[in-house]
């Protein structure tokens, strides 16, 4: 999925890039009932896969243009929020760097995870195999929203952005009920968002929590490029 680091809050940016004037008409289109969730899908991937494949690391092959410097920053946040050992699913693995790193950052930390992958693209799924083919039969095809494991993980990481505006409750019910392992916990970002302060639209911790979920935690840091905005991530546990 296309990365949240890169999407700022429209509201926050002087100049809308290309990519999210081009998401926004995809949501809008599918909010006007002109395409159905099957369409938002395809029109997302027909955007982002073929980007994500002209990559020429693998941090742009998980869609972030930013340093190797950056991304640590903006991805290690999800390990933070991995307090033990354990299996992690990574939902929109894309090139599986992600699994790669948490599982380095973690094992910094003397924890031993065990990365899966998990992405609605068998195009990206492909080249994650092709990139790290001692874990080719970890990394899986399938739509989050209803896809059914082999087994339970004890970390699950995931975008709020995977599905059509207005599907996030459900996909998150899905993933804790189906996904996540008892005990276990689902880590939602990292992502971008603006500042608690001067942001005047319900933050995504206070959405998620009026749709009936416990928010058991949030880790915030800030963000390199633009101080009007932070990073942040949530985790809710099973």
């Amino acid at each position: 999925m296309a990365d949240e680091d890169e999407l700022p809050p429209a509201p926050i940016l002087a100049s809308i890039d290309r990519g999210w004037r081009e998401i926004s008409a995809i949501d809008e289109a599918y909010a006007r009932g002109e395409i159905d969730r099957d369409g938002w899908h395809a029109r997302i991937a027909a955007l982002i896969v073929p980007a994500f494949l002209r990559g020429d690391n693998p941090r742009a092959q998980s869609g972030y243009s930013g340093t190797e410097e950056e991304w640590g920053d903006a991805r290690s946040l999800i390990a933070a929020a991995i307090p033990r050992s354990g299996t992690f699913l990574d939902v929109g693995c894309a090139s599986g760097l992600l699994m790669e790193d948490v599982r380095r950052w973690c094992g910094e930390r003397a924890l031993e995870v065990e990365p899966y992958g998990l992405d609605i693209s068998p195009e990206l799924a492909a080249l994650a195999r092709s990139r790290l083919p001692a874990w080719a039969d970890r990394i899986f095809v399938g739509n989050a929203a209803h896809w059914q494991p082999p087994f339970r993980f004890d970390f699950v990481r995931t975008g709020h952005d995977y599905v059509p505006p207005g599907d996030q409750r459900s996909l998150f019910a899905h993933l804790l009920e189906a996904i996540v392992a008892p005990r276990g916990r689902l880590l939602i970002g990292s992502y971008t968002e603006e500042r608690d302060e001067t942001r005047a639209e319900p933050s995504l911790e206070e959405r998620i929590r009026s749709w009936g979920f416990d928010v058991a935690g949030r880790i915030d840091r800030p963000h390199r490029r633009d101080a009007r905005v932070i990073r942040r991530l949530l985790f809710i546990d099973r």
